[in-house]
């Protein structure tokens, strides 16, 4: 029992709570977050908690509603967990929490509800001033009056842009995370630049990485069977399929105008797939694992960056780049400004014509670079690189 074991981290003197922007037990770990606390837990004691949320799922606002809340109460009943085996100082708190984000009335009885757990478990732990990392604004209103030793802002996106929140409620709340900083790590140079005046030289560039261990190109006999079915030339995607960062048109584009290519889509999808059911070479196969995406990516032929042109993709860091560049796929992506640091090693499209050009030539094998001088454009990219960067920007506050 994780209750067992609080007496035996006495000595330590930095314990970290991050307060993160998705759940454990129900989203995929390729988040930023988790693999940056999952590698500060080797050496510091790490309380992850779950996503708070930012908004309550709603019919007609919110996609699959009902399987989302079931998610978040078989969450909820976990608590609090140490969930991988070699990590015994990696906890991960799933705190009740009440999503009324529209009330003030709500709101309040949610960050009491949320911060009494919270101060339960730091308790129960003996942690008593931690580093707190915070991703999701709503959890600013839940730490604010708790000691710490230091509070460091993850900001990887500008949540105050998602289309189906309280957009000025959250726009504050980003704006008290970085007046009360004491550092600021981005995963954008336009996410940094936008914050430059607020923030104030205490803003610094992480960058995303990748876990090159994980994601090294399988043997042909390890991709799985549902994908070998389909017939190359496959050019793929995964990761999720949501209505506010993939451009659906485009897709439909490369599978009528590509047609000797198959186009393969994993992930969890926030909107109706139906309008691919005409196409006999779209195959979207749901979510898999973040364990079994190294396995499908090796059976690509080519990786697929269909994103819209929006606030939140401007200010994005896809880690899906430095992944399927791991891989060493061959990229065709629309425009991103931190993906266009990588022409060199992929194709960046000028618009939807220019995109569907681009598969057609990496399909034919036209894409920039080679396998190998893709992996190595992100060796130094490592999430263990990243995640040492960043304990040392949290621990040197107050120095």
């Amino acid at each position: 029992m994780v209750w067992l074991d609080r007496r035996r981290h006495g000595a330590r003197t930095v314990d970290y709570v991050c307060m993160g922007g998705i759940d454990w037990w129900y989203k995929s770990h390729a988040h930023s977050e988790v693999q940056l606390m999952r590698r500060i837990a080797e050496s510091r004691r790490v309380v992850f908690v779950n996503s708070i949320g930012l908004r309550m799922p709603l019919p007609g606002r919110t996609t699959q509603p009902w399987q989302r809340i079931v998610a978040k109460a078989r969450s909820v009943g976990k608590f609090l967990r140490r969930p991988v085996a070699d990590l015994p100082d990696f906890y991960v708190m799933s705190p009740l929490s009440l999503p009324f984000y529209g009330s003030p009335l709500g709101r309040r009885l949610n960050r009491r509800l949320v911060r009494a757990q919270l101060e339960a478990v730091c308790w129960w732990l003996g942690i008593r001033a931690p580093i707190f990392v915070v991703t999701l604004p709503t959890a600013w209103e839940v730490i604010e009056p708790l000691p710490r030793r230091a509070l460091v802002v993850n900001k990887s996106d500008k949540y105050s842009t998602l289309p189906d929140v309280d957009q000025a409620y959250v726009a504050q709340l980003e704006s008290d995370l970085l007046r009360e900083a004491d550092r600021v790590v981005y995963a954008s140079r336009a996410l940094m630049a936008d914050d430059a005046a607020e923030v104030d030289g205490r803003g610094i560039l992480l960058d995303h990485g990748v876990d090159l261990e994980h994601f090294t190109r399988r043997a042909p006999q390890d991709v799985p069977s549902d994908l070998t079915a389909i017939p190359s030339p496959r050019v793929g995607y995964f990761g999720n399929l949501s209505d506010y960062r993939v451009d659906f048109d485009l897709l439909e584009r490369v599978a009528r105008e590509v047609p000797e290519a198959q186009l393969v889509l994993i992930g969890e999808a926030t909107c109706s797939m139906e309008r691919f059911d005409r196409f006999p070479n779209v195959h979207w196969l749901g979510p898999r694992s973040y364990e079994q995406i190294p396995c499908y990516g090796s059976g690509f032929d080519v990786g697929l960056m269909p994103y819209l042109r929006n606030e939140w993709i401007r200010h994005s860091n896809p880690i899906k780049l430095k992944e399927y560049l791991a891989l060493g796929l061959p990229v065709v992506s629309t425009e991103v400004p931190e993906v266009g640091r990588y022409t060199d090693w992929l194709f960046m499209a000028d618009g939807p014509d220019d995109f569907v050009a681009k598969v057609r030539r990496a399909v034919a094998g036209e894409a920039p670079s080679d396998p190998d001088g893709r992996r190595a454009a992100v060796l130094p990219h490592s999430w263990d690189s990243r995640a040492s960067k960043l304990r040392d920007i949290a621990e040197s506050v107050g120095r």
